[in-house]
């Protein structure tokens, strides 16, 4: 990895800041001002798009699901051009979640990022949610799990 490659520590946080003000508002418009065309989610989202437009269904559902969804975050370490997070989402369960019927129930729930930066914009994302945690606190599991 060259020097060149490597993210500041005030670039990847500015560019995180938007990145999740995105998530919790579902806007794709912001969310593509901070990621690359060829963005990658991974595990990727459902379906047949790619790149930042991937969203576009996840952000209808979480703004069905989760209307009043928030992420905070609350770490951020800088290596190279690899940035981790550790953040907090609240929100609470409006209407039906992965098949499960709306329970007005509150959930907190822990996501873990890590993000590779090119050019002062994220080209990939992997992901961890503690969707486990979401089911505890709803009461329900999803009734397709194998």
């Amino acid at each position: 990895m060259s020097r060149a490659d490597e993210v500041t520590d005030d670039v990847a946080r500015a560019a995180l800041t938007v990145f999740y003000r995105a998530m919790s508002r579902k806007d794709i418009s912001l969310f593509r001002t901070v990621v690359t065309p060829d963005w990658q989610y991974i595990p990727p989202s459902p379906g047949p798009v790619s790149g930042p437009d991937s969203m576009i269904p996840v952000f209808a559902d979480l703004s069905y699901s989760l209307p009043d969804m928030d992420i905070r975050i609350l770490d951020v370490l800088v290596h190279g051009d690899k940035v981790a997070v550790r953040a907090i989402v609240t929100g609470t369960q409006s209407a039906p979640l992965m098949g499960i019927a709306a329970t007005s129930k509150p959930v907190n729930f822990a996501i873990h990022s890590f993000h590779e930066f090119r050019e002062g914009h994220i080209a990939k994302t992997w992901h961890l949610e503690d969707w486990l945690g979401v089911f505890r606190q709803i009461g329900e599991l999803p009734s397709n799990l194998p």
